[in-house]
């Protein structure tokens, strides 16, 4: 089946300053991979049986790539709801926990502590599934690691999020000196800590996997959001730059959540 998606403003590659953006774009989707991208009116009458999908006056953009993967699934812990503690990932929460399961696991076969491991690998586990269902309502389609513990890299595979070697740069200590239990959850969001020529992972191109994610739009975020000041023309329907009253000139994705997230296609996260 094939899948338009409509958005105000369509940017294809925001890591590369001399792409164009697309004031009313869409992106054609068939199956898992990007059949087409340009303008909703021209890919609208060319493909009339195509479902579509209109975000209306919003941002779309490849997807993001979470560079705290390592932090946020191995080292903090993301609340259940019904324990009542709120939906904030715990910074360290999991830390006592893989030390004691791996205290335990050498202990050897009987142990005391065997029964311990195996119920901090499942609470790991089931932190990590929580920790990636929310990333993925920020637009995530890709996260960095190293994933180090069973229950984690089973949880990314299944997600089917790209898995990513880590990063030393914006590593697990990135976050040193913000606030204690703020950082983690403020560390979910890539566009809160990085600008979106640097957050985004990939571009979106015919032929290549269909991950992307749709964002409220701001005017005035693309200084911030594209990370290199440029407030360039969005190109219109016709093909040429539309000026600043024709077009979202000026206008980017704002952080704090997106409102839809497609992975490989499939329409994984929709904001209600």
């Amino acid at each position: 089946m094939l899948t338009l998606h409509r958005a105000a403003l369509v940017l294809p590659d925001p890591a590369d300053p001399t792409a164009p953006s697309l004031a009313d774009g869409a992106v054609l989707v068939r199956g898992e991979r990007v059949e087409a991208v340009g303008a909703y009116a021209e890919l609208a009458a060319a493909h009339p049986g195509a479902r579509v999908r209109d975000w209306g006056a919003a941002v779309l953009t490849p997807g993001l790539r979470n560079p705290y993967g390592h932090r946020l699934l191995e080292r903090d812990y993301h609340p259940d709801p019904r324990e009542g503690i709120g939906v904030e990932p715990l910074v360290d929460g999991l830390v006592d926990a893989g030390d004691a399961g791996a205290a335990g696991a050498t202990a050897g076969p009987g142990a005391a502590g065997a029964s311990g491991a195996s119920g901090d690998d499942a609470r790991c586990g089931a932190s990590a599934r929580r920790g990636l269902q929310r990333m993925l309502g920020f637009g995530v389609t890709a996260v960095a690691g190293p994933f180090e513990r069973s229950p984690v890299r089973t949880a990314v595979a299944r997600s089917g999020l790209v898995a990513l070697p880590g990063d030393p740069a914006t590593g697990a200590d990135a976050d040193r000196g913000a606030a204690p239990g703020a950082a983690g959850g403020r560390l979910l969001d890539p566009l809160a800590v990085l600008p979106l020529s640097r957050a985004v992972h990939g571009r979106v191109t015919v032929g290549g996997r269909a991950d992307f994610a749709v964002f409220p739009a701001g005017r005035g975020a693309v200084g911030d959001g594209l990370g290199d000041g440029r407030v360039g023309g969005a190109v219109d329907a016709t093909g040429d730059e539309a000026g600043a009253g024709e077009a979202a000139v000026g206008v980017g994705p704002l952080p704090g959540g997106c409102l839809a997230t497609v992975l490989a296609g499939r329409l994984v996260y929709r904001r209600r």
